[in-house]
């Protein structure tokens, strides 16, 4: 499929599933080698990470464990840009060392949030790990160690990402066509 079509937009594929998961293989492979020893939690920030963090965890063989949060900061292509907490974290995170999994970093402002909320309650580390970065438009200083792909400012659809709840379940991620 190289072009799709989303409720009122069109967009076409900009990185095939392929490319994806050789990304995810890479990070994994740091993650592996980085925490060999220290039996990490993953988080992973839903909706749209699950597919990354699906594909992650199959390559992740250290000892590990994942949960899920649930924020919300977009409304259809727009960020609200306040961010609320709608599912919160469950489990005791004092001396964890803490892996945030999410789909795309672009301002920051969701991350910067959950590194305060996961702060409270005093892990041992706090690490960011996310498939997508969006270098150009982020607003806020984080240390995002785990980047699978570096992206320009474009609005994308697929493989977990949405627009206004669809296109989540495509393969590829795909770019808005003007």
């Amino acid at each position: 499929m190289d072009i799709v079509k989303i409720k009122d937009k069109t967009f076409k594929t900009s990185i095939p599933e392929a490319e994806i998961l050789k990304h995810v293989k890479e990070v994994a492979d740091r993650i592996n080698r980085d925490m060999a020893d220290k039996n990490p939690l993953f988080l992973a920030v839903l909706n749209g990470s699950f597919m990354f963090a699906a594909d992650l965890m199959k390559l992740i063989t250290i000892p590990c464990e994942i949960s899920f949060v649930k924020l919300a900061s977009y409304q259809g292509v727009i960020s609200t840009g306040s961010v609320r907490e709608v599912i919160g974290i469950n489990e005791n995170l004092s001396g964890r060392t803490v892996v945030i999994v999410e789909d795309i970093v672009d301002t920051g402002l969701t991350m910067k949030r959950m590194i305060e909320s996961i702060g409270t309650r005093n892990p041992a580390s706090v690490h960011i790990c996310t498939l997508l970065l969006k270098p150009e438009k982020l607003q806020e200083e984080l240390d995002v160690e785990y980047v699978a792909m570096e992206i320009p400012n474009d609005f994308i659809v697929g493989y977990g990402l949405d627009y206004d709840q669809q296109g989540r379940n495509l393969r590829d991620i795909y770019t808005v066509v003007e």
